[in-house]
């Protein structure tokens, strides 16, 4: 698959349901060496205050893709395994 291919879809989380976000909104993490994908790192929604105060990100490693659909991409993250880093501006 081209990482085109995944731009606008959807990702949910198969775990609680929850929708994560859209590819088109996230950053992709690949190995310059090998071109493989490490991880999606979403923007972490909130209002505009927390838009502008607290820039986190989700960051979803490659190995909880569980299925990628025509217009979803499915995840399984458990509340354990979720991983919010803060954006450094």
């Amino acid at each position: 698959m081209r990482l085109g291919e995944l731009a606008g879809k959807e990702i949910v989380n198969f775990y609680d349901g929850a929708r994560l976000g859209v590819v088109g909104d996230s950053d992709v993490a690949i190995d310059a060496e090998t071109g493989q994908v490490h991880s999606i790192i979403l923007p972490r929604r909130g209002g505009p205050i927390s838009f502008w105060f607290d820039r986190q990100q989700l960051v979803i490693p490659w190995e909880a893709v569980r299925k990628i659909g025509a217009e979803v991409i499915i995840v399984d993250l458990d509340q354990t395994h979720l991983n919010f880093h803060r954006h450094p501006f």
